[in-house]
């Protein structure tokens, strides 16, 4: 049974994939890999190391565009999302493209995958920041990783929650505490939850990945760069001078 985070989240990616894809599609790119909004490319990054002939999960895919990178890398790629007109997009990309990736609907929190079946898992602001249990999305993803099996994810900045998500001067001020949990929260006219996101402290992050069994090898707080223009929300130049915008982790299954 989904969580109600997760339900909120599977209708509000459904109704907005459509308006995302427009929006983000051309910084996306149908078959490429890019961190965050500061543009970290993998093609560059290599984060995850050689993956042709690897097994590879993505969580959280989207339309896929990562995980149609990788298997021009020559990976043997799954992916997965929680919306199904998001993994719609993917399909549609697969024509266009004419590189095929397999997706299914599907939960973080519950893999609809076997054990010690992948030897890389990745996601690229995918799932976890929409999840009301993240350590059951890394336990989930130890299970399905073969022992040495390397694990790496971004998500945005623990220290942007404590700052108002605008791109402009007005979000170079703090305006709330850092160490405030309780999530960002949408409801209908109805009180209905619509869209949750969940703020997780730096050490939250590296508790629950200890927990899991995880080992955490790396982590890599992308500088905002010279000449990149575009505004991503509350990702912007001006406060990418000034405070960093994602976090990326790198762990292995040790």
């Amino acid at each position: 049974m989904l969580s109600p985070s997760s339900r909120a989240n599977r209708g509000w990616w459904d109704g907005n994939a459509d308006d995302y894809q427009v929006e983000h599609g051309s910084f996306l790119r149908d078959d490429g890999f890019v961190w965050g909004p500061e543009g970290l490319d993998e093609a560059g990054a290599r984060l995850l190391g050689e993956v042709r002939g690897r097994q590879v999960l993505e969580l959280g895919c989207g339309a896929a565009q990562c995980a149609r990178w990788l298997v021009r890398q020559g990976a043997r790629v799954a992916a997965f999302d929680i919306s199904h007109r998001q993994l719609r997009h993917s399909q549609r990309i697969d024509l266009d493209s004419g590189v095929r990736v397999p997706v299914v609907q599907a939960d973080a929190e519950v893999l609809p995958f076997a054990g010690d079946c992948f030897d890389v898992a990745c996601s690229a602001y995918g799932a976890l920041p929409f999840v009301a249990d993240p350590g059951a999305v890394f336990r989930e993803v130890r299970r399905v990783l073969r022992p040495g099996g390397r694990f790496v994810f971004s998500v945005s900045h623990p220290v942007r929650w404590a700052f108002p998500d605008d791109p402009g001067p007005g979000g170079l001020t703090s305006d709330r505490s850092y160490f405030d949990r309780a999530p960002y929260e949408e409801r209908d006219e109805r009180g209905e939850l619509t869209y949750v996101e969940h703020h997780r402290t730096m050490a939250d992050w590296v508790n629950l990945l200890a927990a899991s069994g995880l080992t955490i090898t790396g982590l890599l707080e992308p500088e905002w760069p010279e000449g990149h223009e575009r505004v991503w929300g509350g990702w912007s130049p001006l406060r990418g001078r000034h405070l960093p915008g994602t976090a990326i982790f790198s762990c292995a299954n040790t």
